[in-house]
Order: C-alpha cells, then structure tokens, then sequence
C-alpha cells in the first residue's frame, strides 16, 4: 500500500493557482489520485506547495469546475471520475519562445495536412484566389507593413480549398492562436530581408505544388515552410523578444476561443 500523495513547492511566474490546479488535475488524471481519495487538507496543501490558502482555494475551485472533485461539507474533498480532459489554452503560458516555437508546432501539422488537401481537391478558382492572397500579402510587405493579417488570409484560401469543411472549422476554431503565433513568426521576418525573401519563396512552392495538384509536394512545401519559420525564431537577435516578441505573444491566451 503506497502512502499519501506529497507535492512540492510551485515556481513563481505562471499563475500560482494554475500551477496548483495542474499538478492536481495531472495526479487525478494518471490515477495516481484515486477517485474517492480524500485531498489532503487546506492547511496541508498550503504548506507542500507553499502558497497561500486563496490559491489552494482558486485551484480547489477550478478543479470543480472541471467536475474532478466534489467538496462534501463538514468532510472534506474526494476525487471523482475525470471525464475527457477539454481543450484548454488558458493554462498554456504563451508569452515565451518556447511556447510560440509548439504552437507553430500545431500550425506545421495542420497545414502540411491542408495543403495535400488542397492539392488534391482545388478547383481552378481555388487557385485563383490563393494567388490573390499572396498577391494581397506581397502588396503589403511593399507597404512596409509586416502582412500577418494577409498571411493568414492565404493560408485560409489554402484551407478552404482543401474541400473539408471539419478542417475549415477546426482552423477557425484555433484561428487566434495560429493567428498569434503568426504576428510573431511576420513580425520577426519583417525585421530581415534574407527572412523576407526566404518566406516569400516558400509560399511560392506551396501555391505551386497546389497549382501542380501535387499533393506530396504541397505537404512538404507547407512543413518546411514551418520549419523554416521556427528556425527563423531560434535566429531572431535578442532583442526582437525582449522588444517585440513577447509582446505580440502575450495576447494568445487573454481569452478562451469561442
């Protein structure tokens, strides 16, 4: 018989009592809290994760939102069975690099899949209008803007031309996270002309390879595209973070997406 689950001392930074409600949420969801398992108490989990008792009871109370535990009155409270966990962005710190490198991470996945799509099922008015929306993004740059909101245009002609409307949907759904994440990738290319130049071409290959109706070659345009785009990150100078970066990243989770 194993003894009572013991937690450690959260780090300053993220929210306290997020930090709080995920390493419980976590424990609840691997079992290694059973359901029926009384929490420890107030007090003890005040001094395990040393933090005060209005963040052990913001977390508490997240927890019951989630329906991951139940306070009985005069006794305490017990764990319940987790349903499937729900997709949440609140909890995911985005003000950082390393966040904005796995949402780009998210984007390389989803639009390596939307190009082939794309490839396969365009239409020749599909074409024309993804061409119009480079144009549109090329127009932009020559304006000395930084073309996000172009950037994201073209690559949603690209998604609408894959002909799936589930895809469509599941983009829009995370379209003001992948939208983020692209003011930061734009703004960062914005600032180089080799990174101007290196972008633009590998839209060109993707529009191309969809034009072809070759959708191997659509798909690998559109990851290297992403890959690309987060070595760009890794290269950007420091001072593009500390200045602009950070900036642009921390509204990715201001709000849940509707």
């Amino acid at each position: 018989m194993t003894g009572p689950t013991t937690f450690h001392a959260v780090k300053p930074g993220i929210k306290l009592a997020e930090q709080v409600a995920s390493t419980l949420e976590a424990e609840i969801r691997a079992g290694r809290l059973a359901v029926g398992t009384k929490l420890p108490t107030e007090a003890a989990l005040v001094a395990q994760f040393q933090v005060s008792r209005t963040v052990v009871r913001e977390a508490i109370s997240r927890l019951k939102s989630l329906g991951l535990v139940d306070a009985r009155q005069g006794s305490g409270v017990y764990v319940q069975s987790p349903g499937i966990e729900p997709l949440d962005f609140d909890r995911v710190p985005a003000a950082s690099l390393e966040a904005v490198l796995q949402i780009v991470d998210v984007r390389r996945a989803l639009e390596a899949e939307v190009a082939e799509l794309a490839a396969e099922h365009r239409t020749e008015a599909d074409v024309q209008a993804i061409r119009t929306a480079l144009q549109a993004l090329a127009d932009a740059v020559a304006a000395g803007r930084d073309g996000s909101e172009e950037d994201v245009r073209f690559h949603r002609a690209i998604a609408l031309a894959s002909g799936n409307p589930f895809m469509i949907r599941t983009l829009d759904y995370l379209a003001r996270f992948l939208r983020g994440a692209t003011r930061v990738t734009r703004a960062n290319e914005a600032r180089r002309a080799d990174f101007s130049e290196a972008v633009k071409q590998e839209h060109q290959q993707i529009v191309d390879a969809i034009a072809a109706g070759d959708p191997q070659a659509a798909r690998a345009a559109a990851a290297l595209h992403m890959k690309n785009a987060q070595q760009r990150l890794r290269q950007a100078d420091p001072a593009f973070w500390q200045q602009d970066g950070q900036r642009l990243a921390r509204p990715l989770v201001s709000q849940r997406p509707k």
